[in-house]
């Protein structure tokens, strides 16, 4: 990959090298690098002739997990684009939210969801629709585009929308170069092979996908293993013994549901990758003693492109550590002044390197809260030991992993309060053994009001992503508060939920 100065120019000459390679696996179906490319270029072809795209317009994507994810992505690069993906569960109140944020006048998407496009086109009447179902007919458009090679790896690739303590999602805006240097350094941390095949189990618009089971694969000539469903998981095991997946990144919900898999020991995998929340040391060592392949947690935000650690493969491996910095990534651990906090100390995780974000997208306050002295501050709080291994001791505070996707309780707070006769609203997070959390609300009534927690789960249900509705909702005379009135929401962890 060395020399490439985009990400653009970068598959084309991974497609030059292996035209004929089979890049994409989708269940019956096979895609060489050639096919892959040619779609790629039609899009872009398309995207540029019929919508008037130019370098640096934001093009938005929100499909469920698919190949043409894989050409819309490079169609959108190759056409100078900047990438939006948005969450496939999300509801079209959100997906209006990022598209209007992020300017895109433009959004691919499928013909499922394509059914939400009169709302979309409301909420932004410039909003031209191009459905990956018609990519077939564009196919035969001029597939000789010339990438732009103009692009710089400063300039812009992608806003990947990061849900935000402020209740709205923020995108972090990520360039060229930043996924480029993220690539290498996976490349040499996970000792990446030509003949490996990653495993996409995971949404393909999570950070952790778009970089590690989306642009690794195909710039370092792998293949992709794109699963079409996880259930039943018998299908699952098929299709990775099938294809013969040998990377396999997921979040830990998943890797604690193969432990009563006996048969997953039995793939031809060479390596399990955990991410997105944090890995229980028992998950580890319990699959550590029935599998014969390594299972490594590492960490990373999406505003580092995402990945900055992750313990190594070879050498010691700690339990219940996120592992150390991937290669030219730096971490450190930061009081709240800024000062570097020695071997032992608790503060806050910080990062440093080429892999870190250029800001977020039109919110200067908030880029300078968490980009300071070249180095950004993650929220999440831990400590290095003595070998350089880096520990998270809390989260970022009242954030949710559900299934290892951020959940910020005021988002959803901010919903229920829309409800009539609702007077207060406070959202936390409870351990769920299949989820790994899962949002419960509490709420009060108005004065003389009276409300049923069913109508109200189906109200939040219609406005926010399904895996945001509370599990439950307890209705409480009043809310704790401490002196200055703030909602104690450490006092509703502690009430039992009967």
């Amino acid at each position: 990959m060395s020399g490439t100065m985009n990400l653009a120019t970068a598959f084309a000459a991974s497609v030059e090298k292996r035209p004929d390679k089979i890049a994409l696996y989708w269940g019956e179906s096979e895609f060489s690098y050639a096919t892959l490319s040619a779609q790629s270029r039609a899009v872009a072809a398309e995207l540029t002739g019929k919508f008037g795209v130019k370098p640096g317009d934001r093009v938005a994507l929100w499909v469920k997990n698919c190949p043409e994810f894989v050409s819309s992505v490079f169609g959108i690069l190759s056409a100078g684009g900047v990438v939006v993906p948005i969450n496939n569960f999300f509801k079209p109140a959100e997906v209006s939210y990022i598209v209007n944020d992020s300017g895109a006048n433009v959004l691919i998407t499928d013909a499922e969801l394509a059914a939400h496009s009169d709302t979309l086109k409301a909420a932004r009447p410039s909003l031209e629709i191009l459905r990956i179902e018609q990519f077939g007919a564009i196919g035969a458009t001029d597939s000789r585009f010339t990438v732009h090679d103009s692009l710089a790896e400063s300039d812009l690739a992608a806003l990947l929308y990061t849900s935000g303590t402020t209740g709205h999602p923020k995108g972090a805006m990520l360039t060229h170069g930043n996924f480029l240097h993220n690539v290498a350094s996976c490349v040499v941390a996970l000792k990446v092979r030509e003949d490996d095949r990653v495993v996409v189990a995971l949404p393909q618009f999570h950070s952790f996908m778009f970089t590690v089971g989306t642009l690794l694969p195909v710039l370092c000539g792998c293949g992709i293993l794109l699963l079409k469903t996880l259930h039943p998981f018998k299908s699952v095991l098929e299709e990775i013994a099938r294809h013969r997946g040998t990377i396999l990144p997921a979040v830990p919900s998943f890797y604690r549901a193969v432990l009563a898999v006996p048969e997953f020991g039995r793939l031809p995998l060479r390596l399990c990758v955990s991410g997105g929340a944090p890995l229980p040391v028992e998950v580890f060592n319990e699959f550590t003693r029935k599998f014969p392949f390594p299972l490594r947690e590492g960490y990373g935000p999406t505003e580092s492109s995402p990945v900055a650690t992750v313990n190594p493969i070879y050498g010691i491996n700690k339990p219940g550590s996120i592992g150390k910095p991937i290669p030219n990534v730096e971490l450190s651990i930061h009081d709240e002044a800024g000062q570097e906090l020695p071997v032992g100390a608790i503060g806050e995780i910080c990062i440093c390197g080429g892999n870190v974000m250029r800001g977020y997208w039109n919110q200067p306050e908030e880029t300078a809260k968490v980009l300071r002295d070249g180095w950004l501050y993650t929220g999440d709080v831990g400590y290095r030991d003595a070998e350089g291994y880096y520990y998270i001791t809390d989260r970022k505070k009242d954030m949710l992993l559900v299934n290892g996707i951020n959940v910020y309780p005021r988002e959803i707070e901010e919903v229920i309060y829309q409800f009539p006769g609702v007077k207060e609203a406070a959202v936390i997070g409870v351990p769920d053994p299949r989820k790994g959390e899962q949002p419960v609300a509490f709420v009060t009534a108005a004065e003389g009001q009276t409300l049923e927690e069913k109508a109200l789960l189906q109200f939040v249900r219609g406005k926010l992503a399904d895996y945001k509705v509370p599990k439950r909702i307890v209705f409480m005379p009043a809310l704790p508060r401490n002196a200055t009135g703030k909602i104690l929401k450490t006092a509703l962890r502690q009430q039992p939920l009967v």
